[in-house]
């Protein structure tokens, strides 16, 4: 499935949550904090200045990001593939 966000949204595939803590236990599936950090996977056109204009996003595809823990809307494509789609003012960062 080719997913286009529209506007200034993103579609983020998120990392996998840790399976360890760092003292060495290993966490079960539902005490996993849900994670923060992604893969932006796809990007819109951008977002419309008060003058009309076009301002272009900052992150592009392959970025690292940092966002929210509750940003973004979750879903599952066809494939079975679980990504976020958010607007760009939820990411904090790039990791680099």
């Amino acid at each position: 499935m080719k997913l286009q966000p529209l506007g200034d949204r993103i579609v983020v595939r998120p990392l996998e949550a840790e399976e360890k803590t760092k003292g060495g236990i290993v966490l079960p599936d539902t005490a996993k904090e849900k994670p923060q950090e992604g893969k932006v996977v796809a990007i819109g056109k951008g977002k419309f200045n008060e003058e009309g204009k076009l301002t272009p996003l900052q992150v592009k595809v392959g970025d690292r990001i940092l966002y929210g823990k509750y940003s973004g809307t979750e879903i599952t494509t066809t494939e079975g593939e679980e990504l976020l789609i958010m607007r760009e003012e939820d990411v904090f960062a790039t990791v680099g």
